[in-house]
């Protein structure tokens, strides 16, 4: 095959990717009607012939854009769900009570004295880690923890430090 073959076969090819990629009215017009009609960009896509990037890339040109319903989105924040939310909130709570008690040595655990296993770990027992995990005697706080927070109020105390704000606000 000659140079000037190849250069030929090349701009044919390039000549029927541009006839099949421009948007021709027609195609602009069943995009429309696609998106008038509530299909989703793949669907308008497979219809008329392009890449799913294609559609929604003219239909922003073209400033076009798929109406959702008033209902579908209302009271629906995006990121946390609500409940989450919720335990979050007294978590905080939680906390703020924590770090409004003076810090005192008495209410610190005694290294061994609720301390628990891996196995006898449960929902009312302080999760903080004592000692070496590699070695045989590690275990568990296991005092009761504060309120709905992992640790009991020396180790929330501990595992979380008050931001700048909130610290602040504690010492006035």
């Amino acid at each position: 095959m000659r140079t000037g073959d190849a250069l030929d076969a090349q701009v044919e090819a390039m000549a029927t990717i541009e006839a099949h990629a421009t948007w021709t009215t027609e195609r602009v017009a069943l995009l429309k009607n696609g998106i008038a009609a509530g299909l989703s960009c793949a669907q308008i896509a497979r219809e008329i012939g392009v890449s799913r990037n294609a559609v929604i890339g003219k239909a922003n040109r073209l400033g076009l854009s798929r109406v959702k319903s008033a209902t579908a989105g209302q009271g629906r924040r995006a990121g946390v769900p609500n409940g989450a939310r919720t335990r979050i909130a007294a978590s905080q709570r939680t906390l703020r009570a924590v770090w409004a008690e003076p810090e005192s040595f008495a209410q610190a655990p005694q290294p061994s004295a609720n301390r628990c296993s891996l196995f006898e770990l449960q929902q009312w027992h302080c999760r903080w880690p004592m000692g070496d995990p590699a070695s045989e005697n590690f275990g568990f706080c296991g005092c009761k923890p504060a309120g709905d927070l992992p640790y009991c109020p020396a180790h929330a105390r501990m595992a979380y430090r008050p931001g700048a704000r909130v610290a602040r606000s504690l010492r006035l």
